[in-house]
């Protein structure tokens, strides 16, 4: 487990993030991150957008093979 000290900074408190942690996320200075307060636990993780699978199928190289009717499937559950 790491351990991490407060700061106070104005009006707010700044906990400092390990540098593995920040390039195993691809994190960057300005990354946005989602805080989930949960009893006396605090929960952050990176903020990224959820794309569609529409986005995602769009974003597949051409030229590879794909089942014939693929594109045209709705998404089945929570593959997303």
């Amino acid at each position: 487990m790491l351990h991490a000290s407060l700061r106070r900074s104005g009006g707010s408190y700044i906990m400092t993030v390990p540098l593995s942690y920040v390039e195993q996320n691809h994190l960057d200075a300005g990354s946005r991150m989602a805080i989930e307060i949960i009893g006396d636990e605090l929960k952050i993780k990176p903020d990224r957008p959820r794309r569609s699978l529409a986005e995602l199928l769009a974003a597949t190289p051409p030229g590879l093979c794909r089942a014939e009717g693929w594109d045209e499937l709705g998404a089945a559950g929570t593959e997303l």
